[in-house]
């Protein structure tokens, strides 16, 4: 199979697997996910690339009892838009926690875990989940 398995969806999704985003070298304001041209000041050839270091807060969340396809047996589970330290706000999975201490504000960090598998035998995707500290 050319062109497809584990290696080609690490090289194309380097953010998913890293928490790679952008620095602004004119403005000082950090992105994610990657950018090429800076939202603020429009201007292209200042951006560069950052590593975040995955830790921040709970900006905001819901509970999933009713999921998309593929992820029934996730159910319930918490999502929430994270605030990184660094800035950004990326949504994504809490895990490995008392859902009862999700909750605005609360300190949290970037864990890597399964995503989901395309069938029994097929590619499993990996990438960032957060649990509370």
């Amino acid at each position: 199979m050319t062109g497809t398995g584990l290696a080609l969806t690490w090289r194309k999704i380097p953010e998913r697997y890293n928490l790679l985003g952008s620095h602004c070298d004119n403005c000082g304001e950090n992105f994610f996910p990657i950018r090429n041209i800076c939202p603020n000041c429009r201007r292209k050839g200042r951006m560069g690339g950052t590593k975040f270091s995955g830790k921040g807060v709970i900006y905001s969340h819901t509970f999933v009892t009713s999921p998309p396809t593929g992820f029934e047996l996730e159910a319930p589970y918490a999502i929430a838009i994270v605030q990184l330290a660094e800035g950004p706000k990326l949504t994504a999975q809490i895990v490995d926690g008392d859902y009862e201490k999700v909750k605005i504000g609360a300190p949290v960090e970037m864990v890597f875990r399964k995503i989901q598998e395309d069938g029994k035998e097929g590619l499993i995707h990996y990438g960032f989940k957060f649990k509370l500290i």
